[in-house]
């Protein structure tokens, strides 16, 4: 049970047609929601009303109302809405993901499918950075920049770290919270975001991607000034068509390191085969065009242990990485986001060396 601020739907609620914000006791219980008027600090019992959850409908984060992220809408069978405002964002999280249980307990199958996409990490392999960050500038759907303080300072033209991850998911870009912050970090690495304040720059002296960007609402971001400007074109790499003329065997979003500054970098892998060729993509650029690849024909590829940072890696990795040796020697270290992906690019890669 817990308390909530609501705001009922056009159809009435707790008898009234106004729309105003009322203090009400909420208990679930298996597919029904029941929720009390508080006095004195104390629920009044009988309950003042019920909640159906068969066949009701959720949407967390809900971001119909600016000033209020922290709403969760439920939707019943006959259209009516309720829109419940939690205190903290962990709260309605909690709540959310307890409701939505409930709306689905007769789908055993479908409550299981829910409990591994809360921790889900995939990102779509054809995400486009570019068209996210121009939603992102939208003035009607767009995430809403404005003053924020942070110790004492003025920051103007700001948005949080969880507002944004709110953002990314209700917008459909990423499914978890964890996926949100990954693709977060990856709009900063390639410079469209940046982080404003004490917290967000201190976050980003990790090494860890996925700690880079903080899920937080005390952390600011603005947007990059160089967001519109013209990328300057660096110099292309010398791509055969050859090389690109190889059946796509797999693909999808891992983090490598680079060879210099020795930071961590999603990119996209497309693995090829006849001729075996591993390439990987820039997702800020819009051009389907390798930034870089190598052929797998006397290549090694191996895991590394997750206790402690291999030599040869920088920062502080989250795990699951393996390693691809060339034939010249060229050494690659790359991340996945589970053992069981690891697993997956290590078995195909092996077929093709």
């Amino acid at each position: 049970d817990g308390l909530f601020l609501c705001h009922p739907g056009w159809s009435g609620f707790l008898g009234h047609i106004v729309h105003n914000w009322k203090v009400r006791w909420f208990i679930l219980r298996q597919n029904t929601l029941v929720y009390y008027k508080l006095e004195g600090g104390r629920r009044v019992t009988p309950p003042k009303g019920r909640i159906l959850l068969d066949g009701c409908t959720i949407t967390c984060p809900c971001l119909e109302y600016e000033n209020r992220p922290l709403l969760i809408k439920l939707k019943t069978q006959t259209s009516t809405e309720y829109f419940l405002e939690a205190c903290s964002r962990e709260e309605r999280d909690a709540w959310a993901f307890e409701i939505t249980g409930a709306i689905h307990a007769g789908q055993p199958g479908k409550v299981q499918q829910l409990h591994s996409l809360r921790n889900s990490f995939k990102l779509p392999p054809h995400i486009s950075l570019h068209r996210i960050v121009d939603k992102m500038h939208d003035s009607n759907t767009g995430i809403r920049s404005s003053p924020n303080m942070e110790q004492g300072s003025t920051y103007k033209k700001t948005f949080l770290g969880s507002s944004l991850v709110d953002w990314l998911i209700s917008n459909s870009f990423t499914a978890s919270r964890l996926e949100a912050v990954t693709l977060a970090s990856m709009l900063m690495e390639e410079n469209f975001l940046r982080p404003v304040g004490v917290r967000s720059m201190g976050a980003i002296r990790s090494g860890d991607l996925a700690e880079q960007f903080l899920d937080d609402s005390t952390a600011l971001y603005t947007f990059a000034e160089s967001y519109k400007k013209k990328i300057s074109p660096k110099e292309e790499i010398s791509l055969s068509t050859v090389e690109l003329s190889g059946t796509v065997v797999k693909q999808g979003y891992l983090a490598k390191q680079g060879h210099k500054r020795k930071n961590w970098k999603v990119r996209r892998f497309v693995l090829r085969k006849d001729p075996a060729f591993l390439h990987y993509y820039d997702p800020s650029k819009e051009e389907n065009r390798p930034v870089g690849g190598f052929s797998l024909r006397g290549s090694l590829v191996s895991a590394l242990e997750d206790n402690g940072v291999p030599t040869g890696v920088k920062g502080n990795v989250q795990g699951n990485l393996f390693k691809v040796i060339t034939k010249d020697d060229t050494h690659y270290y790359i991340q996945a986001s589970s053992k069981a992906e690891r697993a997956e690019w290590i078995e195909a890669i092996k077929k093709l060396t």
